[in-house]
Parts: structure tokens; C-alpha cells; sequence
């Protein structure tokens, strides 16, 4: 008995110490990674705890004990599984709780992959069926295995094995390992009738429960092998009447305890294991919707609603998002939270593809399409992990001229009138901060003049309860300004004056509200006409809501502390002293980000293939700087892998909405994109070379006129070479388009030193049109990229706006008008000179005059005025007579949207 002791606790000291090795070389290449054992415990067992916690200590893991009373009900073991399942900090979980707790109800809601004990029926269907390596196997079933083998030296081919009081996990797990090892099994309860004759039989007898009193001892033959095991290992409690039978063979109820401790540690570390194995670099096991293309191709609204969207919970896990990182939005909506990037942290991000196009017609040239074929065409047809991050559309086009901005035909984002109409309501929320900041500026500009320092002051800082106290962005102001006091009684005259007014200079208020809708009569207005504002009046204007500086700051922060000190950074205006006046000063920052919590965390859909997007944030790009989140493409990187793809588009042509995209968002995230798509269509270098202007109602006869055109193509592959990046050619083709034409476009732009051209057809036939575009991308982002900035923000902002006209825009010069330098020199006297600059162009043209295509040359451009987003971290020039509140046409597209009220469904929207 003491030498098999000892083999026992060697085995146990071997267990322990190879859980260790195997940890230590995890954590090699993980440092910070430390796994974590739950275990529920209902009632008192100090002895397991202080067994379970000294081997965890020992192999290097953490554990976490929660303690329930012992009268816990059922409910309430399972509300505390559930909690577990879903804390992504804890890697196994196990239960000390009462034997009639033991319930099939219990033991499933543990998640299969956390049951380092075995319970769940998933784990012992896979032991059964043979796949133990997929599994965990119950620590005290394999306990008694290795004990009678290692210990005991016993040889169990053959042997006749009796296991007597065992019950469920328990008893299946004992007999299918025994049978493993050709052992001869039988399982029996106490009370069967035949116990005597069995007991005689057995070479072996494992006892799972406490042995009744009035079973004689006699029945067991001398010689037998017996292990007892009635020490019910998860409840942790003994059972009375153990027998301590004195034969050579016996192996005590404590022996197997110890082991199965240490055998589920081992477990604890396997699964620790698997977790990491998981958090790596994989091929998703995605499933792709299929596709039914038709010719002729439908509306856009007939395809999306032909196509049934996987639920997006089931998207999120194929993609490797876990179920507290989402937030499900009905069906086929989800946001995804922040704290993915922390899991993720130390995953190589994927490569970087940014797709831009050509000086476009006012009906766009199929960026979205193209971006939703390419990623359709690498995920559901070469197997390749991709993400597609779109911006968000604004409503004022859906309802305006453009209509919605999916993608079209069979490369869509579905379903698509959620993406089009209100989708989870960022833009609503940027809507209500915005507003929220400019009532803010006139309320205390009226309070300011119609009260005096001490009724403002009293005001500003009431008294609650007897007593006054500063808001914590109130004690801020003050240490802004140089006063070092926290109690409100303390300050001079002075100080209370200088701490109240913010003497804010009307005439240099740069904020205005907003509206996502596209309202001409909106542009210029006067606000204050009421009685109560006592005549303080003043012109003003709405902008369209995706040009809110709020919709910047979303589109470019990191975090939600970076977007909280962008929001409280932002400049509205200046004081009567020229000093910049913030939405910190104003006290609003925190209700801001209250009001944007929400919309901070990316939106994911999915494409007609079943292939993942992130929608977020939706910056025009002649207006503001066009690209989606920065969020949104930090986390799709980590979720691709090192060798899948995320592809982003930025507004417009390349000289407007990827100029942006390299100096200012680039700068912004740090990171480094590896090609470019130029998207090309055969009618819009038409239109550049002289044919008629493209509409909504354009009937296209262009068979005739050549494609001179092409010089805007050759253009825009320059303007990206600029940058150091490689570009392939995408031409989106159109029905009408020859094959003549298609071979001359690519011919031309490869010869304009594009890496590739490539003709596409996703809008007719969905990713499988687009699998050459997909192949020539993978093997230009397999060529380095010499990324590098157009300027150094160091320089002056007259020289920065001037390198970006000339060397993007062809123009021979620049010129400022007098409102425009007055500007310039008012933000470089308050330090912010050294921002990129975000120019405000009309999109239709590389010059300030929509009329004029193909390739201005020798103009001047004119910069009428200029602003600051200082929140966002840019200086936005405006060119010519840029408006920031689009207009309405004679005939928007409100015309043909409608809803059936039978069955609640959109109709027109494209």
C-alpha cells in the first residue's frame, strides 16, 4: 500500500507538473494569458477548496470560487452557469453542488467547451463515439483508470469490473473507459438483486456511492481490486458508511479525489489551450448564401428581398465574434462592442484594400458594388476571409437623386432597405449631439447678456441641499483656466467672472445644426426671432447631418476616452478675445458621449453571398473626409487574420475621398493600406471625354464616341502612385459596354502603370463576376507597399492646401479669399496649424467647376473660406461656392418609395 502510495502521488506531482510546462510555453507567446477556473460551489467544502486552489497556484492558473447558499434552487445554479458562459475571462467551469442538483436541465446549460468535468451530454456523446481528443473526458473516470493501471499495476484487458452505485456522467463515463481497455463492464446500483453473486464475480469493484450499511463486507471476495470513489467528487461531499476495507487492493476514496484534481487542471489547461487556438488566425467556417441570378437583372429592392439573411448571432460566431461582444439589432443587425480589440489584441491584422474611383457621374460609378463583388468573390468563392467596411448612407440622397448606397444588382448589402433607412440610428444620435452643442452656444450666449456675473455664477453652480459644488467638467474649466480651487465660496470676484462668461463672439460661431435630410430652404436661416430670446437674433444655417463634425470625430477615433476628448476638443466658435471656445467650456462633453455611446460601436450586416460587413459612419467625402470608421476597420482587420483581407471605400474620386483617406485617416489609425481598387466605368470616361452629362434619365448612345475620356483614368492612377501604393483597375461593366471598349479601358490603364485591370461583372452575377478582380487584388497585396504621406502636417496650411491642389488636382495655383487668410491666421495664432486639411471640393470634377471633365489644366483654385474641426483634427478649406446642406431636384426619389401596409414592405427604394 505505501509503494502504491507513493506511485500515487507521483502521478499527481506528473500531472501538475507537464499542466505547468505546458502553460509556460503557451504563455511564451502569449504572455498575458492566464487561465481561469470557475467553480459554483453551493454549501461549504473547504477541503476542495483548498485542494483545487493550491494545485491551480501550483500550474500557474487562476481560479475563482462563487459561492452559493446551500438551499440554492436550480434556477439559480443556472443563472450563475449562464453568466459564466458568457464571460469571456473564464475558461473552464466546473460545480461543487448537492447530488439532487445534478439535473440534465444543470449539467447542459454549462457550454461544452468550458465543462472541463465532462458532464454535459455533448462532451460524453463525443467520448462514446470515440473522438476523446475533442472532448473532456470526467476527471474522476480517467482518475481510476490511471490509478488502477499506474498504481496498482493492474492490467484491465479482460478483467471483469463491476462499478456498484454510480450514477449518470459518472457511471457512462467509468463504463466507456473501461470498455476501452477491454475490459469486461457492469453497472450496478445497490439494491440490485443479483449484488452478491456480482460482488463474487468481479475482479474489480469501483464503488460510485457510499456502501448501505446493510451490504456485509463478506460479499466483496478477498483479493478483489477496490477503488472507492463515493466521494462525490463535484458536490464535494462524503458519503457516510465508506468502507474501509483492508485488502491489498483497495485504492481510498482521498487517492482519487487528489487525482482528479490534478487530471482537471490538465483539463483546465487543454482547454485554455483550445481557447487561444481559437483566438488565432483561422479560415472561417463560413456558410455562403447561394445565389440565384437572373436575367435581366431585378431592382435592387427584388434581389434583396429574394435573398433570406442568416440570423447575424449565426454570422457573428462564424466569424469569431463571441456572444457578449454583440448586440443584436432585430434579425439581421448587430453592433458589435470595443472590447473585441482588447481580445483580439495580439492578432495580426489582415491586408488592407481601399477601393476609389474615377471623377464619377452624379449617379456614382459602383464603388459599393464593387467593394460588396470583390469581398463576395474572396470569401464565397477563393475561401478567403473577408470584411467589406461601408459608411453608412445619409437619408438626404436615399430620398434625393443618388438613392440608397448597398451596392446593386446581385453585390448588395442586405437587407438592404435597413442599411438605407435609419439602420441602428448613428446618424440620429450625431443629429441630437449636434443639436444638443448649438442650443447649448446660443442658451448661454442669451443667459451671458441678460444676467449679471454673481446670478450666473449662482446659477451655473446651484445650491443642492445647502451646498455648492462643481461638476467634474466644471472643475475642469477651472483648471483650464489657471484657478487651482474646488470650493465654489472660494472664488473672487474675478474668478467667478472669468469661470461664468465664455463671451462668446456671434460672428465667429462655426457650429450650425443639422438634418439629415436634403432641404435647400435650410442654408440660410435666422434663429432667436421668439419673444423670450429678448431680441437676440442671428443668422444661421443647417448642414446635412453626415457633415457634423460629431460624424468626423466617430468616423476617426480609436476609443470611447479618444472620442470623449475629441468631442470636448471641438472648436464653435471664438471669445470676444479671439480665443477658442470648446464644447468642454460649454460643459456638454459628457452628455455628448452619453448621447453616442451607442453609436461608437460598428454595425455589422451581411452581402447577398452570407459574407460580413461593417457599416459605420458616413462622412461625405466633398464635404467632410468620406471614409468609414476607423473602428470598424481596426476590428475587421483582427477578425480576417494575417492572411484575409478588409476592404474599405472612400467616397467619391480618388482625388477627393482617398487623398482623405491616406492623409488624414491613415494618420489617424496608423494604418497602412496595401492597394487601392479604381473603380472605372465605360460611361463615365465617356462623359470625360466629351460625351453628353449623365442623369437619372439619360438614355446612353455613346456607341460612337471615342473613349478620350480615359485621360481622367490616367489621372487617378497617378494621383494614386503619389502615395506608394499599388492599384489594380476595376471596370464595372455596364450591359451596354463592347468588348472592344472593356479591352481598350484595361489595356490603357495598365499601360498608366496600374498593377492590373480587370472587367467585372458582380452586378449581374455577384461575386463570381468579380473572381478575377479578387485574384489580381491577393497578388498585388502580396507586393510591398511604399506607402507615404502627399505632406508634413508640420508645414504651413497655406503650403498643405497648396501641394494638395496642385500635385492632386493639376491646378496651377491657389487663391484665397480675404475671409479665407483672415481664417487661416486666426486657427495658426491657436495652434492648429500643424492639422491635415480636409478640402470641401465639388466631386464631379478634378478642378472647383463641376462643368468641367476629362482633365483641367492651368486653373486657379479659389479657397472662399476655410473652418476647423479641431475635435475631428483637420482644417477643411472650401472650394468655390461648396454648400454643405444639399438641395432637392425637380423629381427625388421619393417619388417611387412607398410601403404596402398589407405586408409592411418598402417598395422603391434602389
Amino acid at each position: 500500500h505505501e509503494k502504491s502510495q507513493c506511485s500515487f502521488l507521483s502521478q499527481c506531482r506528473e500531472v501538475i507538473q507537464n499542466s505547468k510546462e505546458v502553460l509556460s510555453l503557451l504563455q511564451e507567446k502569449n504572455p498575458a494569458f492566464k487561465p481561469v477556473l470557475a467553480i459554483i460551489q453551493a454549501g461549504d467544502d473547504n477541503l476542495m477548496q483548498e485542494i483545487n486552489q493550491n494545485l491551480a497556484e501550483e500550474a500557474g492558473l487562476n481560479i475563482t470560487h462563487i459561492c452559493l447558499p446551500p438551499d440554492s434552487s436550480e434556477a439559480e445554479i443556472i443563472d450563475e452557469i449562464l453568466k459564466i458562459n458568457e464571460d469571456t475571462r473564464v475558461h473552464g467551469l466546473a460545480l461543487q453542488i448537492s447530488e439532487n442538483l445534478f439535473s440534465n436541465k444543470v449539467l447542459n446549460a454549462l457550454k461544452p467547451e468550458k465543462d472541463v468535468d465532462g458532464v454535459t451530454d455533448i462532451n460524453l456523446g463525443k467520448l462514446v463515439r470515440g473522438d476523446a481528443h475533442e472532448c473532456f473526458v470526467s476527471p474522476v473516470a480517467k482518475a481510476v483508470i490511471e490509478l488502477l493501471e499506474k498504481s496498482v499495476g493492474v492490467n484491465l484487458d479482460g478483467k471483469k469490473i463491476l462499478v456498484v452505485g454510480a450514477h449518470g456522467s459518472l457511471e457512462a463515463a467509468l463504463q466507456c473507459l473501461f470498455q476501452r481497455k477491454g475490459s469486461m463492464t457492469m453497472s450496478i446500483q445497490w439494491k440490485t438483486r443479483q449484488l452478491q453473486s456480482k460482488l463474487h464475480e468481479a475482479d474489480i469493484v469501483v464503488l460510485g456511492s457510499p456502501k448501505p450499511e446493510e451490504i456485509p463486507l463478506t460479499w466483496i471476495q478477498p483479493g478483489t481490486t477496490v477503488l472507492n470513489c463515493s466521494h462525490d467528487f463535484l458536490s464535494g461531499k462524503v458519503g457516510c458508511g465508506s468502507p474501509r476495507i483492508h485488502f491489498g487492493g483497495l485504492i481510498e476514496e482521498d487517492d482519487v479525489i487528489l487525482l482528479a484534481a490534478a487530471l482537471r487542471i490538465q483539463n483546465m489547461v487543454s482547454s485554455g489551450r483550445r481557447w487561444l487556438r481559437e483566438q488565432q488566425h483561422r479560415r472561417w467556417r463560413l456558410h455562403c448564401l447561394k445565389l440565384q441570378p437572373l436575367s435581366p437583372v431585378p431592382s435592387d429592392i427584388e434581389i434583396s428581398r429574394g435573398q433570406t439573411p442568416k440570423a447575424v448571432d449565426v454570422l457573428a460566431k462564424e466569424i469569431g465574434l463571441l456572444a457578449d461582444e454583440i448586440e443584436i439589432y432585430g434579425k439581421s443587425k448587430a453592433k458589435v462592442r470595443l472590447s473585441v480589440l482588447e481580445r483580439l489584441k495580439d492578432q495580426a491584422d489582415g491586408k488592407y484594400v481601399l477601393v476609389a474611383g474615377i471623377t464619377p457621374t452624379p449617379l456614382g460609378e459602383g464603388k459599393s458594388t464593387v467593394t460588396i463583388g470583390l469581398v463576395q468573390a474572396l470569401t464565397a468563392h477563393l475561401n478567403v476571409n473577408s470584411f467589406a467596411c461601408l459608411r453608412q448612407p445619409s437619408q438626404g440622397p436615399t430620398f434625393g437623386v443618388k438613392g440608397g448606397a448597398a451596392g446593386g444588382g446581385y453585390a448588395q448589402v442586405i437587407p438592404m432597405e435597413e442599411f438605407n433607412l435609419h439602420l441602428t440610428g448613428d446618424i440620429h444620435a450625431i443629429t441630437a449631439a449636434n443639436n444638443l452643442l448649438a442650443a447649448a452656444i446660443d442658451t448661454r450666449i442669451l443667459h451671458e447678456n441678460t444676467q449679471t456675473d454673481k446670478a450666473l455664477y449662482n446659477r451655473l453652480v446651484p445650491l443642492v441641499n445647502g451646498v455648492r459644488e462643481f461638476s467634474e467638467i466644471q472643475l475642469a474649466r477651472l483648471k483650464k483656466l489657471g484657478i487651482n480651487k474646488t470650493d465654489p465660496s472660494t472664488l473672487t470676484e474675478e474668478e467667478v467672472s472669468k469661470f461664468a462668461r465664455l463671451d462668446i463672439d456671434p460672428s465667429t460661431i462655426t457650429w450650425q445644426r443639422v438634418l439629415d435630410t436634403n432641404d435647400r430652404f435650410l442654408r440660410k436661416i435666422t434663429i432667436g426671432q421668439g419673444n423670450a430670446e429678448k431680441g437676440h437674433y442671428r443668422q444661421a444655417q443647417f448642414d446635412i447631418a453626415v457633415a457634423s463634425e460629431i460624424m468626423a470625430v466617430l468616423a476617426l477615433t480609436d476609443s470611447l476616452a479618444d472620442m470623449k476628448t475629441r468631442l470636448g476638443r471641438m472648436v464653435v466658435a471664438s471669445d470676444k478675445s479671439g480665443q477658442p471656445v470648446t464644447a468642454d467650456d460649454l460643459g456638454v462633453t459628457g452628455a455628448l458621449t452619453v448621447l453616442m455611446k451607442d453609436a461608437i460601436k460598428p454595425n455589422l450586416m451581411q452581402t447577398l453571398e452570407g459574407t460580413p460587413v461593417f457599416v459605420h459612419a458616413g462622412p461625405f467625402a466633398n464635404i467632410a473626409h468620406g471614409n468609414s470608421s476607423v473602428l470598424a476597420d481596426k476590428i475587421a482587420l483582427k477578425l480576417v487574420g494575417e492572411e484575409g483581407f478588409v476592404v474599405t471605400e472612400a467616397g467619391f474620386g480618388a482625388d477627393i475621398g482617398m487623398e482623405k483617406f491616406f492623409n488624414i485617416k491613415c494618420r489617424a489609425s496608423g494604418l497602412v493600406p496595401n492597394v487601392v481598387v479604381l473603380v472605372a466605368t465605360v460611361r463615365a470616361l465617356k462623359m470625360h471625354g466629351g460625351g453628353p452629362s449623365v442623369s437619372a434619365h439619360t438614355k446612353f448612345h455613346y456607341v460612337k464616341t471615342e473613349l478620350n475620356g480615359c485621360c481622367n483614368l490616367q489621372k487617378q492612377i497617378q494621383i494614386t502612385q503619389l502615395f506608394g501604393v499599388p492599384v489594380v483597375v476595376a471596370l464595372n461593366v455596364f450591359k451596354t459596354d463592347t468588348r472592344a471598349e472593356i479591352d481598350l479601358v484595361c489595356e490603357l490603364a495598365k499601360r498608366a502603370g496600374a498593377f492590373d485591370a480587370v472587367p467585372c461583372y458582380h452586378w449581374s452575377v455577384g461575386g463570381k463576376g468579380s473572381v478575377d478582380l479578387a485574384r489580381a487584388v491577393r497578388e498585388a497585396a502580396s507586393k510591398r507597399s511604399r506607402f507615404q504621406f502627399l505632406y508634413d502636417v508640420q508645414v504651413p496650411i497655406v503650403d498643405k492646401i497648396r501641394t494638395i491642389a496642385q500635385a492632386v488636382y493639376g491646378a496651377k495655383d491657389i487663391e484665397l479669399s480675404p475671409e479665407a487668410q483672415a481664417k487661416i491666421d486666426r486657427y495658426t495664432q491657436q495652434g492648429f496649424g500643424n492639422l491635415p486639411i480636409c478640402m470641401a471640393k465639388t466631386h464631379l470634377s478634378l478642378s472647383h467647376q463641376p462643368d468641367k471633365k476629362g482633365v483641367p489644366r492651368d486653373f486657379i483654385l479659389p479657397i472662399s473660406d476655410v473652418r476647423a474641426s479641431i475635435g475631428a483634427g483637420f482644417i477643411y478649406p472650401l472650394v468655390g461656392t461648396m454648400s454643405t446642406m444639399p438641395g432637392l431636384p425637380t423629381r427625388p426619389c421619393f417619388y417611387d418609395i412607398d410601403l404596402d401596409t398589407e405586408t409592411e414592405q418598402v417598395k422603391g427604394l434602389f
